[in-house]
């Protein structure tokens, strides 16, 4: 199986979409290198970026779910990395 590194840039407008992007995180949580959160209190937002190491179609189905929440805006930055795993 082919892995790429990617960070997912996540901006949270509506804290209400938080419980459901850590459900959607925490069902991704086999790929996820690292993540950290800033809460933006001035502006009202929160950022979040996730470094994760997956399948193409994983990242991307991933992002795809988080931006389709009211209230959130994903951007996903790819690495050059492509790494090549045994199948489980």
């Amino acid at each position: 199986m082919k892995t790429r590194v990617a960070v997912i840039a996540i901006i949270v407008d509506d804290n209400a979409a938080s419980a459901a992007i850590n459900r959607l995180l925490h069902e991704a949580a086999d790929f996820v290198v690292g993540r950290m959160g800033i809460p933006y209190r001035e502006k009202g937002i929160n950022i979040i970026s996730v470094a994760v190491d997956a399948p193409q179609e994983v990242i991307s189905a991933l992002s795809g779910r988080i931006g389709r929440l009211p209230g959130v805006s994903v951007k996903t930055a790819y690495s050059g990395v492509v790494t090549e795993t045994a199948d489980d």
